[in-house]
């Protein structure tokens, strides 16, 4: 068991933020938390954590998946102080990090998101997971499944998906697996592009568009300038900012700002919460 002291860092808040489908809150309140092909238990109370893995593990990936290196209070601290929308927003989901979750992952995840609900993402995602994931315990001897792998989908017919209820975005993930597999899209190359070469070529993949692509830079390969827009953002940009967001000023980290909005948006009401389509 890992223990460490945090500050704006909570796991309830990021759990709701639409970066991660698969992050649930058990019945004594620890996090549960599958991310590729492993797990983790996590108990958190106040800005203590105590992270149920090796200490390997936790500085190998958990570590990195949760971006705890990086200080957010810098962030916090750039706020005009004369934004009080933005100011607000981040009060209210100031626990937010922005997650470095494995691209294949993020690719297939937000796929599935596009005109979607969180709660029936979650739904799609458990369903691919439980079909063609590996079974795996973790420390705790709880039974999971893993992501599975593009191998795992690349032999699957276009609309085989869509038993998984995944809809007419059952042929988007089946052709990405596809295109992995062949070797026609490159996820290490991919990861290790700058954001402009990153963004486009995950829009060379099928069915991934301009703001796909920004939610998988921003929430996989961490380029903290994508400023992913779907209809909340919109949204708020309508209502508080008419002349544009002020990107120049928050250059370089306008991704952690568009969580912030995002978080604060989508809780506004329980109906938003439940049932508003993310719309990517």
């Amino acid at each position: 068991m890992i223990t460490r002291k945090i500050p704006h860092f909570d796991l309830a808040q990021i759990a709701a933020s639409g970066q991660c489908f698969r992050m649930e809150q058990d019945a004594e309140g620890c996090f549960w938390v599958p991310a590729g092909e492993t797990a983790i238990r996590i108990r958190q109370q106040g800005d203590i954590c105590s992270f149920d893995c090796s200490e390997e593990d936790f500085r190998d990936f958990w570590e990195s998946y949760f971006d705890l290196t990086s200080d957010y209070q810098v962030f916090l601290d750039q706020i005009d102080p004369q934004d009080t929308y933005l100011g607000a927003a981040s009060r209210y989901g100031g626990g937010i990090r922005i997650l470095r979750q494995q691209l294949w992952e993020t690719i297939v995840s937000f796929l599935i998101s596009q005109q979607n609900n969180i709660r029936r993402i979650r739904r799609c995602i458990d369903n691919i997971c439980s079909l063609y994931g590996e079974e795996k315990t973790d420390r705790s001897g709880r039974s999971y499944h893993t992501f599975p792998r593009p191998e795992a989908l690349a032999g699957l017919a276009e609309d085989q998906l869509m038993a998984c209820n995944l809809g007419y975005r059952s042929k988007y993930v089946v052709r990405a697996a596809r295109s992995v597999v062949s070797g026609d899209f490159d996820l290490a190359r991919t990861a290790s592009l700058a954001y402009p070469e990153a963004r486009e070529a995950l829009m060379g993949l099928y069915g991934v568009g301009g703001k796909v692509a920004d939610c998988i830079c921003l929430m996989s390969l961490h380029h903290l300038e994508a400023f992913p827009v779907d209809t909340h953002i919109r949204q708020a940009l309508e209502r508080h900012y008419k002349a544009g967001f002020p990107s120049d000023r928050y250059r370089g980290f306008q991704g952690v700002l568009q969580q912030y909005i995002f978080y604060y948006e989508l809780l506004g009401s329980q109906a938003a919460k439940d049932n508003a389509p993310l719309a990517f």
